[in-house]
């Protein structure tokens, strides 16, 4: 991953993020694909911030914070083991954190997966955790961390939904979709409520990316021809191709800057190549 000419905000240097998720599903290898946790660690870290991630395996997580130390030498990165669907793990993790810097800046929920199925193919199982990991994880990061940056009188919370949310992408995911929307809407309503404290919570709407776990998800959703699955989705984008996890981590990184994006919350930054907005191609 190239990283000379990325922006960088100063007014980020030695803050703090907590970010769930770092770790990625999929080749670990020290290759230019990045999961979106992991590049959004990356990009935070390259801009002097010290990053605290967690992610419910903790191997993927250390292997994260070895590539990014091996890109930026004097990042500080911390991993640690966390299930962000497990109010008492979250408290934990969040505790973990103001142990070792006595302060949070920027809380950025990452974690996510997507089950296929419509709601009669679906069993109640699945639902519940569909909707657990992604949108009841966002709910108990909130839950620890707000207090704490009410106290602070300034943070910055950047949840990462999906526009899966927003359009209908082509598969049967409705759970997925149904929480990811939840989440768009559950940073709304909690920015208004916090827009006089000083913190601001706004969502990254990714569409179709390139990462490791476009792979994970063509055995889901294609049989596991990945190859095919690969063609259709960049064939779906208006741009002629998948975005990247760059993409993802420089929208993340610009809405936790309090000086660049200071007056910006409530907000839905969607990277998307022009998904949205098309009726669709083929």
């Amino acid at each position: 991953m190239i990283l000379n000419d990325l922006p960088i905000y100063p007014d980020l240097r030695g803050k703090v993020a907590l970010i769930t998720g770092i770790g990625q599903v999929g080749p670990m290898d020290a290759t230019d694909i990045w999961g979106n946790g992991a590049s959004i660690s990356l990009v935070l870290a390259k801009n002097g911030v010290k990053v605290f991630g967690c992610d419910i395996n903790v191997t993927a997580g250390n292997q994260t914070k070895s590539r990014i130390q091996s890109q930026v030498p004097d990042a500080i990165v911390d991993v640690m083991a966390t299930n962000a669907t497990s109010s008492s793990e979250v408290e934990n993790l969040v505790q973990a954190c103001m142990q070792r810097h006595g302060r949070i800046d920027i809380l950025v929920n990452n974690v996510g997966r997507n089950e296929p199925g419509g709601p009669v193919e679906m069993s109640e199982q699945i639902w519940d955790d569909q909707v657990n990991i992604n949108l009841k994880s966002v709910y108990l990061t909130c839950h620890h961390v707000l207090p704490i940056m009410e106290s602070q009188g300034t943070g910055s919370v950047v949840n990462v939904s999906s526009i899966a949310g927003l359009r209908y992408l082509g598969k049967p995911e409705v759970a997925y979709s149904a929480a990811k929307a939840a989440v768009t809407q559950f940073t709304k309503h909690t920015a208004v409520l916090y827009a006089g404290k000083g913190i601001r919570l706004n969502t990254v709407l990714p569409g179709l990316m390139y990462t490791p776990l476009v792979h994970a998800i063509a055995h889901k959703f294609s049989n596991g021809d990945a190859e095919s699955f690969v063609a259709t989705r960049h064939g779906q984008v208006p741009m002629g191709k998948m975005g990247t996890s760059l993409d993802v981590a420089n929208a993340v990184t610009f809405l936790s800057s309090t000086v660049a994006a200071s007056f910006v919350t409530g907000q839905e930054l969607v990277v998307d190549g022009g998904m949205v907005s098309s009726t669709g191609r083929t």
